[in-house]
């Protein structure tokens, strides 16, 4: 694996991945009658950069009435990779579409047990190298002997590497004899075929039964071969995604008649729960069978004689994690850092930074403090926010970074502190104003390293909203590591917001620049106190449509009366530096505020209201779905899909500067192209899945899907009108 491509495989994984289909049946699709391009297939081999496959029987020939095997044979290029009946947590099965002749019927293909895959922290099931896929074949008892069957399957295999995943379409074509008698086997790959069959999982009379507490499947397994066996090492491969969390170990205790495993539950029971058996092959070093679990309680003779010593079945899933993935992405999270202080939703925390250089450009020893402390509020800030997002994710939750702003109530107390801020630098009210000295011309501002702290701690919160190119695959890769690299991942970007105010406040070159402190900087800070003013209003805005307009009612009074509670404690602030004791302004701040505190507690709690409605976006919209997709695609129309929330400044820019235009609306047209939005406003786990999918943790996200088919082009994170229509144009 080379070392550079090992973050850009896991974002490969995600975004390529097609979808699998649903059960054994879903792999076989049979079509009988004469073939009409039977003559246009040409049987043999069939050669792609990185899959050589080929139809290849069991037996020489095929008897009238009698049940054949045939298998696909796949020879996959060294690095490259194709998936079992269930990929695991990206990627895709093996299909077939048989063309067969009148009478022929092809049965499911038989897998083989497959190996476990790791990259970074997915984990794929699979197969590499030489791998036999067969298929039984019933051939009609009016087969005629001498003539010869025609067997054509349209293969797609989706092939990947530890870079990126390609699907692969390939026709298949055998043409078996027909002839009386039993066939030996077939010299050049009948051996092999055998050898699959014969090792391939099938039932064996064992009971199982599963029961679901804490998040943890118990799984129980007792009854024929393994009863009285000692078995070492067993794992569990369920048929269906979404049942177990495919990278977390499972564990287990082997009893006298069988054995138990637990097994971290996957999105789909923490979503519905365990509703019904669960099936899937159990893997031992004894050997591998098929079971069906029944939700019951664990059976008798499960456990009770000493832990199982391990994992079985295919052993290539190491348990390390490459140092190399974990750098790339820290770089990447770095460099995403750096480039947020760019973004749209930064500004406001500009405004703050600013007042905050200002102040101490000429305090070398106080612009060092503040800049450490204000680097120490974001990493700070930045820790506690990924590990609420982790843990929330670990115990089921499907959410993304920005999570915090789907909440209502958030995103008043966010406008409201905004306010507060924006008062404080227009001089209504000051924190800290003792230690600041009457008179002196510092910009009022919170004292000392407390003001510097906080002002981290809010870049934080406020920047959220925004995911920076280098930033999204950095996010998307830690979302998948184990929790230590996940927070050093999450370390990393907080730095790069911080770094480049940490640097200026250690460069007394730069700081000297400032002009002195004087009558200018009560300028400045009442002009820096307007992109606060902005902030609350946007914030507000924005809780207009998460909740409508009783819920902003609510929150304007709200506001109305923040402004009046902070104003009244201005007001005793100067009665007191008048050596006046101001304790009626002091009490009526007191009750104003908890006022304000009850206004808020209610307009958060408001009704939400469905804001997914396609009202007052720059195009005619949709609401996305996946069946949206998938149907529009059907009809052969391109889809431009677009991943957004309101709280999400850059994405509205996009929409304003890149998706109003008319050129794009008729361009839209033109291209018969449906528009579809994924609304993250509020929560929504399905868009936060598709996100996943995508490599990504956060919005924007753009799709581009072809009007023939398969798999989007994701578009850039800051879109042009161009970049949208050139899109347009190879998606036609």
């Amino acid at each position: 694996m080379r070392l550079p491509a090992v973050l850009l495989a896991a974002l490969a994984f995600l975004s390529f991945a097609v979808a699998a289909p649903e059960g054994a049946a879903a792999q076989i699709v049979s079509r009988t009658g004469a073939p009409a391009a039977a003559a246009d297939v040409a049987p043999g081999p069939r050669k792609a950069d990185n899959i050589e496959a080929e139809l290849v029987p069991l037996s020489s020939w095929a008897a009238p009435g009698s049940t054949v095997v045939v298998a696909v044979r796949q020879k996959i290029a060294p690095g490259w990779h194709t998936y079992w009946r269930n990929p695991g947590d990206s990627g895709g099965p093996t299909t077939l579409d048989w063309t067969l002749p009148e009478g022929v019927k092809a049965g499911a293909i038989t897998w083989p047990l497959p190996e476990r895959q790791r990259l970074l922290s997915l984990i794929n099931y699979g197969y590499s190298g030489e791998v036999y896929l067969p298929v039984t074949i019933e051939v009609p008892a009016s087969a005629r002997p001498g003539a010869s069957l025609p067997l054509i399957a349209d293969a797609l295999f989706l092939v990947c590497s530890d870079q990126m995943c390609v699907p692969v379409p390939m026709q298949l074509r055998l043409d078996l004899p027909v002839r009386e008698g039993t066939p030996p086997l077939d010299a050049k790959h009948g051996a092999a075929v055998q050898a699959v069959l014969e090792a391939a999982p099938r039932p064996a009379g064992i009971d199982a039964a599963i029961s679901l507490s804490n998040g943890v499947l118990t799984l129980s397994a007792t009854g024929g071969p393994l009863a009285g066996a000692k078995i070492g090492r067993a794992h569990f491969f369920p048929f269906e995604g979404g049942i177990i969390d495919h990278a977390a170990d499972q564990t287990g205790q082997r009893g006298a008649n069988g054995l138990t495993l637990s097994l971290a539950q996957g999105g789909e029971i923490r979503a519905t729960g365990l509703e019904g058996p669960i099936s899937g092959v159990l893997a031992t070093d004894i050997g591998a069978w098929e079971i069906t679990a029944n939700p019951g309680p664990a059976l008798a003779g499960a456990s009770g004689q000493g832990a199982l010593s391990g994992e079985a079945g295919g052993g290539k899933a190491s348990s390390a994690l490459d140092a190399a993935a974990i750098v790339q992405a820290a770089l990447f999270a770095l460099i995403g850092g750096l480039i947020l202080n760019l973004m749209p939703c930064v500004f406001p925390i500009l405004a703050m930074k600013a007042a905050s250089l200002a102040a101490t450009a000429h305090q070398a020893r106080e612009a060092r403090r503040d800049g450490l402390l204000f680097g120490l509020g974001v990493l700070v800030t930045f820790l506690i926010l990924a590990g609420l997002l982790l843990a929330l994710r670990a115990g089921g939750q499907a959410i993304g970074w920005g999570f915090q702003l789907q909440s209502p109530a958030v995103i008043a107390g966010l406008s409201l502190l905004m306010l507060a801020v924006g008062l404080n630098l227009s001089g209504v009210f000051q924190i800290g104003a003792g230690l600041q000295g009457a008179g002196s011309g510092r910009l009022s501002r919170l004292s000392g390293g407390a003001g510097a702290f906080f002002t981290g701690v809010l870049a934080v919160v406020v920047a959220a909203p925004c995911t920076a190119p280098f930033m999204a695959a950095a996010l998307g890769a830690a979302l998948l590591m184990p929790w230590p690299a996940a927070l050093l991942v999450f370390l990393m970007l907080g730095l790069g917001l911080a770094l480049p105010y940490v640097a200026i406040s250690f460069s007394p070159g730069l700081l000297r620049r400032f002009p002195r402190p004087g009558p200018w900087m009560d300028r400045l800070k009442g002009l820096l106190a307007f992109p606060m003013y902005g902030a609350a209003l946007w914030l507000a805005w924005v809780f207009s449509r998460q909740t409508g307009a009783d819920g902003l009612g609510l929150l304007l009074i709200a506001g109305l009366t923040a402004a009046l509670g902070l104003w009244l404690f201005g007001l005793t602030q100067t009665e007191r530096a008048h050596g006046r004791k101001g304790l009626i302004a002091g009490l009526a701040a007191v009750v104003v505020l908890v006022a304000t505190l009850g206004l808020a507690v209610l307009a958060g709690r408001s009704p939400v209201v469905d804001s997914a409605s396609s009202e007052g976006r720059a195009l005619s919209a949709q609401p996305w779905s996946a069946e949206a997709v998938e149907a529009a695609q059907g009809q052969g129309r391109p889809v431009l899909v677009n991943f957004t929330a309101d709280w999400c400044v850059t994405c509205k820019i996009n929409e304003r500067a890149a998706l109003s235009s008319p050129r794009v609306a008729e361009a839209l047209e033109q291209a018969n192209a449906v528009y579809l939005v994924g609304d993250w406003t509020r929560r929504d786990d399905a868009i936060t899945h598709e996100l996943e999918r995508r490599g990504r943790s956060g919005v924007p996200l753009y799709l581009m899907y072809p009007a023939g088919g398969g798999e989007p082009r994701i578009l850039p994170q800051l879109l042009t009108e161009g970049v949208v229509l050139d899109s347009l144009k190879s998606a036609r």
